[in-house]
Formats: structure tokens, C-alpha cells, sequence
């Protein structure tokens, strides 16, 4: 009878050492794996856009302010505006940070306009935009796998130009033309450009700018 007690107590004991050893344990469950941080995009300050804004507002730029929206992946807008009225229609132009809106407006008015008249002898009539805005990548280049400032709206892509005598004159069948007058023309905007904006590429970059200027406010101080 004894000898059956202590085999009882024995199990007993054992089980309970079992059990507690095992709330004694110092090993945690595996943290269950952590979610991908969203890419923030990268925001001009609120003092950097209230100047722009006022910039505009005096040179007498049309614009309507965009509320700010961070779409995740690194794009989305900051500090964006629409422009309404530049003097020019630019037909085809969507949202644009307003620093990049500021540089595009004077490049427009101060370059392009004059030098259509003075070179090309007529007034210009508009400027055709190929975008501004998209949540894409660079393409064509070793840094494929970054955002491209059309990702924040903080570039925009240009087609060509209409005349108000009807002429139009367009990145991609005139970048080579033999006529001097258009080589001089595009020759001009584009150093323009190059003053104004940090990143301006053209068709003498890569095939994927073929048929259109980029024009970016970064401060990158590339122009090709």
C-alpha cells in the first residue's frame, strides 16, 4: 500500500515539475514578422511653400492650392498647386510642387516666349506638356529602381511648342532639325532650362527621353 502511495506522489511531483518548468521558461513566442514601413515622401516646409505661393501671387500666376496627400511607396503630393493661368496655356499639366511650378511659369515667360518670337518670329501660342505628376520610376537609366520626381510632382515632361502662327515645333521630330532657326530655339530654351531647373533632361540623355524635356526643381545641377 505504501509503496503504491509513493509512486502516486512521485508522478505527481513529476508532473508538477514538468508544469513548472515550462512557465519557468525564459524562451517567448517569435514576434510575428513586422509589416514594410511606408516610403514617406520627402516634403518641402510649410515656410518654404508660403513663400512660393506669395512668389506666385506676384508674378501673377493663376493657381488653386492641393491638399497634401501621401499615398504611400514614396509618391504623393506636398506643397502642390494646379496652375490656372501662366500667360501661356499649357494644356496637359497636372498637379506640380509649387517650387517646380514657380521655376516652370518664369521658364515659360521669361525663355521660351521671347526666344519664340525673337528666333522663330512669332508669338507663342502654347506649350504642350507630356505630364507632371505619376507614381513611377525613373526609366531608362542604372536608376531604374527609384522613384522619379514625377513621383512627388516636383517634375514635368515637355512635348513641344505651338505658334500663333500655326507652327509647331516638337521634341521629337525637330531635336535634330536641319533648320538653324529650330537648333538655335531649342538650343536656347534648354540652357534656359538648365539655369532654372536642377534636372533637365533631354533626347541627348537616353532613348527614353526621345520626345520630350524633363524638367525637375532638385537641385541636382544635371543638364543633358
Amino acid at each position: 500500500m505504501t509503496f503504491r502511495i509513493d509512486r502516486r506522489r512521485a508522478g505527481l511531483s513529476t508532473a508538477a515539475l514538468i508544469a513548472l518548468t515550462g512557465c519557468g521558461s525564459r524562451e517567448r513566442p517569435a514576434p510575428a514578422p513586422a509589416q514594410a514601413p511606408r516610403a514617406s515622401i520627402a516634403t518641402p516646409s510649410i515656410r518654404e511653400t508660403a513663400q512660393c505661393l506669395a512668389d506666385l501671387r506676384s508674378m501673377n500666376v493663376a493657381y488653386r492650392v492641393l491638399p497634401d496627400k501621401d499615398y504611400g511607396n514614396g509618391c504623393g503630393l506636398s506643397g502642390a498647386v494646379q496652375l490656372v493661368e501662366i500667360g501661356v496655356p499649357v494644356p496637359g499639366l497636372g498637379a506640380v510642387r509649387c517650387g517646380e511650378a514657380r521655376a516652370f511659369s518664369a521658364w515659360v515667360r521669361n525663355a521660351v516666349a521671347p526666344a519664340a518670337y525673337q528666333i522663330l518670329g512669332s508669338e507663342l501660342a502654347s506649350v504642350q506638356s507630356m505630364g507632371s505628376y505619376a507614381c513611377r520610376n525613373v526609366v531608362g537609366t542604372a536608376y531604374g529602381g527609384r522613384r522619379s520626381g514625377h513621383a512627388i510632382a516636383n517634375a514635368i515632361d515637355i512635348g513641344g511648342v505651338t505658334l500663333k502662327n500655326g507652327r509647331r515645333v516638337s521634341i521629337l521630330n525637330d531635336w535634330t532639325s536641319p533648320d538653324p532657326a529650330v537648333q538655335r530655339f531649342l538650343t536656347t530654351i534648354h540652357a534656359s532650362a538648365c539655369r532654372r531647373f536642377g534636372t533637365v533632361l533631354s533626347p541627348a540623355y537616353n532613348a527614353a527621353h526621345r520626345n520630350h524635356l524633363h524638367l525637375e526643381d532638385d537641385h541636382a545641377g544635371l543638364c543633358r
